[in-house]
């Protein structure tokens, strides 16, 4: 008996069981349809909402169609223009200021295109700069070395050994110092010839020896430098405040001729032609 008792029993709690979980999913699904629903009346609402404003934007929209085409109607009245002439130039209208627009871009990308040139220039003449200074310092180096080169020789009143020219090219270099000025001249015997603020004259030559004589006349005195050599330098005083002069003769061309150059120091006096 007491089994019979407790199988009754033990099925009755399972249904009760299953009872409940029935309940409480009854109860959970009326909740989610109760959610749907309220969710399911709000997007209703605001979709009938969305709908009214909707309809008064196109009520509105319509309105102000229709006072547009009263404002053309009025001003194309005011200038004698039909609807049709209207629309045709309103189109000419946007023709061109999309040419006016085509036209910008075009100008832009020119200025652009010019920018970018200059820039490539800019760039350009900076490596030319950067290359004519190198170049430029090399050839300071290259004189300064030549220079250094050139034939010493004392003078033949001072103690000091001058730097003298043998032929125009050492001449240039010289000149390039810039410490003194320099006039090449060439004289022929017996002609007195004007050089800077002095003059020369030729008395003789000895093509055979390279020696000659000359006449110097400066300050109103004559220096008579007599059977000098070829490249000697030869020195004199000249000016309100002396200064040193000198002569070199480069060359005897004939038994007639000769050539070279005077040179004076920088603050002394320089011939009209010259200043």
């Amino acid at each position: 008996m007491s089994e019979l008792e407790e199988a009754p029993r033990s099925y009755s709690g399972a249904l009760l069981g299953a009872i409940g979980v029935a309940l409480v999913a009854a109860l959970g699904g009326l909740i989610w349809c109760y959610t749907l629903n309220t969710k399911a009346a709000s997007q209703a609402t605001e979709l009938s909402d969305a709908k009214q404003a909707n309809v008064k934007l196109a009520a509105e929209l319509r309105e102000t169609d229709a006072r547009l085409q009263v404002t053309t109607d009025e001003l194309g009245k005011s200038l004698g223009l039909t609807q049709k002439e209207m629309d045709t130039r309103a189109e000419a209208i946007i023709v061109r200021e999309e040419a006016d627009a085509k036209r910008l871009e075009n100008a832009q990308d020119k200025t652009a295109q010019q920018v970018n040139a200059v820039a490539s220039d800019v760039s350009s003449v900076k490596t030319d700069v950067g290359g004519v200074k190198t170049d430029l310092g090399k050839t300071q180096t290259d004189l300064a070395t030549t220079i250094s080169q050139l034939m010493a020789v004392k003078g033949d009143l001072s103690s000091t050994n001058s730097v003298i020219a043998r032929n125009h090219d050492e001449l240039v270099l010289l000149e390039h110092k810039g410490d003194r000025n320099y006039y090449e001249f060439t004289l022929t015997k017996g002609v007195k010839k004007p050089v800077g603020t002095v003059s020369l004259e030729l008395k003789k030559t000895d093509p055979k020896k390279n020696k000659f004589t000359l006449n110097i006349l400066a300050d109103d005195k004559n220096y008579e430098k007599k059977d000098r050599n070829v490249n000697e330098p030869l020195q004199f005083y000249s000016g309100k405040d002396p200064m040193l002069f000198e002569i070199v003769v480069n060359s005897i061309s004939s038994k007639n001729t000769i050539s070279g150059y005077l040179t004076t120091p920088k603050g002394a006096p320089v011939p009209p032609t010259a200043q």
